[in-house]
């Protein structure tokens, strides 16, 4: 991957952060690694550059994960000057890179989600034609739409997320909430998924306060959810991580809403690190506690959180600074644990919010997942 390290002009679409900038042939991801004092894109020419970017943290976020290994095929396969195979081998050739690009975050289901919709349309193109041209024509439009698809279903969790938290909580005219890690332009294709929700409250005029915590080790809230609410004029304050149980006992927030790498058929949910915290903190001083996440964030085939697989990622990003590229700050010598997720039970759980509606509980502990997600394809 080159830096490629643009104006700050380049970090916006409009009024939107982006962190994803794509054109026919052409990728960039923002760097989010050097935010916010650094706003510097990586040239991405292919699916290896792709893998590292994810891998590395370049480009975080599962919504925004999905997108950038999609199209960072889409711009491999572009450029390439010659293929010499038929149209099965060069949908073997994409199906191959897909996987690749899959095991770079293994628990965001996102990805593997996007990887088997894309297989269906290089199945499909292979079909129909002997080409090679006609498959690769065809994967490149279907990434292509990824992109534009994940906006409109992000400004659709937001409005409906604004309308159910505000029916909910009816008793508070305005309403202060806290968010955990970074659901937003830049975990996103743009808008968020819980900071979309956070979004639309405030352009409703019902938000009081939106609060973040800076979430260690790689501190996705200080340094992208803090940029992107100062950036939007909306009304926020930072927290760390443990000032969160204080936070609640002094009555200043009125909801949670986190967002979701991995959603279990039960409703049982795995998202960063911490996130567990809260739900639990929640529960204790009866602070109703939401998910924001896409449907391509559910994952039916897991029945329950404990099949999620965790990641765990480097000791440096807590030995170091900075989520492991700066100074050292712990003592050399010291072994680490470093999950990256955590799984929230359902039952700890308020309400699912997606972009075809909200998913709530009747009556019992656990969501019916399955059945929401079933009649979302049917009205679909």
């Amino acid at each position: 991957m080159a830096p490629n390290t643009n104006s700050a002009e380049g970090l916006e679409n409009g009024s939107s952060l982006q962190s994803i900038r794509y054109k026919r042939g052409s990728l960039q991801l923002l760097d989010q690694r050097k935010l916010p004092l650094e706003t510097t894109y990586m040239d991405i020419r292919n699916s290896v550059d792709g893998w590292g970017a994810i891998r590395d943290m370049v480009v975080r976020g599962a919504p925004a994960i999905a997108v950038a290994g999609a199209l960072s095929l889409a711009v491999e396969v572009s450029n390439m000057e010659t293929f010499n195979g038929t149209s099965e081998d060069a949908a073997s050739y994409l199906a191959n890179a897909l996987e690749y690009l899959v095991s770079s975050r293994p628990t965001a289901v996102n990805l593997s989600d996007a990887a088997i919709k894309l297989k269906e349309v290089i199945s499909k193109a292979a079909s129909t034609s002997s080409e090679a041209s006609v498959v690769f024509q065809a994967y490149i439009e279907a990434a292509e739409q990824m992109l534009k698809d994940d906006v409109t279903s992000n400004k659709a969790i937001g409005s409906y997320g604004a309308i159910f938290l505000q029916h909910q909580l009816e008793d508070s005219k305005r309403l202060s909430i806290l968010t955990h890690c970074n659901t937003g332009s830049l975990a996103t294709a743009g808008y968020g998924t819980a900071l979309g929700v956070i979004r639309e409250l405030h352009a409703e005029g019902v938000l009081e306060r939106a609060y973040c915590t800076e979430t260690r080790p790689f501190n996705q809230g200080s340094r992208l959810t803090a940029f992107e609410l100062v950036h939007d004029n909306i009304p926020a304050t930072l927290i760390t991580d443990s000032a969160a149980a204080a936070l609640m006992k002094a009555g200043r927030i009125n909801a949670i809403i986190v967002g979701a790498d991995r959603v279990a058929a039960n409703g049982d949910t795995a998202n960063k690190i911490g996130t567990y915290s809260l739900a639990v903190l929640a529960i204790h001083h009866r602070i109703p506690f939401y998910v924001a996440a896409p449907l391509t964030s559910i994952d039916l085939a897991l029945s329950s959180g404990q099949e999620i697989v965790i990641e765990e990622r480097s000791a440096k990003e807590l030995l170091h600074s900075r989520g492991g590229l700066g100074e050292q700050v712990a003592a050399s010598g010291i072994s680490v644990w470093n999950p990256a997720f955590d799984v929230t039970p359902a039952y700890m759980i308020s309400g699912i919010v997606t972009e075809k509606g909200v998913v709530t509980k009747k009556g019992s502990d656990t969501f019916d997942i399955k059945g929401f997600v079933q009649k979302a394809i049917d009205n679909s």
